[in-house]
């Protein structure tokens, strides 16, 4: 077993990396002083693996929501139910999933060891059934309809469905109602059998904890098993965006929008230092503190729920900006407009000292919590990246690196308009 120490002298800590002879890597960040602990197991399966091969078998094709229904049915046993198992340790449980993974959390002050047992046994113990995977399309049907009756979710998803012609992160990330109705058992355990494998998993913690502590529980339930060769298959994606604009209709008092920048995936995913100098950029151009806000806001264009986004998965990447505005059309003009002059002429300096002041405190501050730091190790780890060298870059950076980022990224001419307007309008 390998045990690797990552440490920082610009925070001042340090956190652990284990190569456990299961096959699951695991990240432990000690926080001495702390009376809490975060635990989050993740695998590298989202609602975007919809099409894969596993060590180079035949294509397998699962219905759109699978990764999210998966997540759903896992906490189901046939001994009963993880979340009663969590209520006698006192741990507030929960799980997530996204498009690009899959995680499974909780949180406690105290039986850290009995709470991490649970977390591992039940999402190692799958237990479908035809009856168990009919009783689940009900809950998530209606957990769908939720989303879609949501204007808050609708203007972000149309923005994806105008920019993505092909790839699948146009799809709802639990799927429909008709694409549920395809998953049965047999579905949900070809699924689980490839992409829940140790060595496509990822166990962070973070707090109260030791290494020693955390291997005990490791050593104890988890199951060795025989790495896979899993492939996700996509399709090739035009660079161009789908559609420029897209309009809906919603009960809202005012009007909501997004404008959307797709983004160049070509040469694959950024580093952890383009991370870092991307969050600078797009701070120096939108936050509160920005011109362009500002400006926004005086003319009565946005209110204070503008805010932006970078979103990023397997053979995807966009920016998104919007929020709330009573003429969102000509919001985004002035965004474009303002977004093209920057790179043309670069973001001003103070514009830039200011926007780094801020990433930096902020990446500074996540480390007070312990939430913060084991999600960001587990995003970090499936994207290949490491959390030390995104705070140097963020420390270190320059107005150089920040406009030489800027010019890779927010192409103006290739950006698509999401717009939910009220009823009347």
């Amino acid at each position: 077993m390998n045990i690797r120490t990552v440490e920082s002298k610009l925070v001042k800590d340090k956190y652990h990396i284990i190569d456990h002879p299961s096959g699951l890597t695991i990240y432990v960040y000690p926080k001495e002083g702390y009376k809490s602990t975060y635990a989050i197991f993740g695998t590298n399966f989202g609602s975007v693996n919809t099409r894969f091969t596993v060590d180079g078998g035949d294509e397998i094709t699962v219905p759109d929501g699978i990764a999210h229904y998966l997540e759903h049915k896992l906490f189901e046993s046939e001994d009963g139910d993880a979340f009663a198992r969590y209520a006698l340790t006192g741990a507030n449980a929960n799980a997530y999933t996204s498009f690009e993974k899959t995680c499974y959390l909780f949180s406690c002050t105290e039986k850290f060891e009995e709470s991490l047992e649970i977390l591992l046994d039940f999402v190692q113990s799958p237990y479908f059934t035809a009856e168990t995977v009919a009783k689940e399309q009900g809950i998530i049907g209606q957990e769908i309809k939720m989303y879609d009756d949501s204007p808050s979710w609708r203007v972000m998803f149309n923005t994806l469905v105008g920019m993505y012609q092909k790839h699948p992160v146009r799809i709802d990330i639990a799927g429909t109602v008709e694409s549920i109705a395809e998953i049965t058992a047999e579905k949900l355990y070809d699924c689980y059998n490839s992409f829940y494998n140790l060595h496509n998993m990822v166990l962070c913690v973070a707090g109260n904890t030791t290494v020693e502590q955390v291997l005990k529980v490791a050593d104890k339930m988890l199951k060795p098993c025989e790495a896979h060769n899993v492939e996700s298959l996509f399709e090739d994606e035009p660079y161009e965006v789908g559609q420029t604009i897209i309009e809906q209709k919603f009960p809202v008092s005012i009007p909501m929008f997004h404008l959307g920048f797709k983004e160049d995936v070509s040469s694959g995913s950024i580093s952890s230092e383009e991370a870092a100098y991307t969050d600078i950029a797009l701070f120096a151009l939108a936050s509160q503190s920005s011109p362009l806000y500002n400006k926004l806001l005086d003319e009565k264009l946005i209110n204070t729920s503008f805010d932006f986004e970078r979103m990023e998965g397997p053979h995807y990447a966009a920016v998104l900006f919007g929020g709330e505005s009573r003429e969102p059309k000509k919001a985004a003009e002035i965004i474009k407009e303002y977004i093209a002059k920057a790179k043309e002429n670069g973001i001003p300096k103070d514009d830039f000292e200011r926007a780094k002041r801020a990433v930096y405190g902020n990446i500074i501050s996540d480390f007070n919590s312990n939430e913060n730091i084991a999600n960001v190790l587990a995003d970090m780890h499936f994207e290949g990246r490491e959390l030390f060298a995104y705070v140097d870059a963020a420390a270190n950076a320059t107005l150089e690196n920040i406009n030489e980022r800027l010019s890779k990224m927010l192409d103006v001419d290739n950006c698509t308009l999401s717009v939910v307007y009220g009823e009347e309008e």
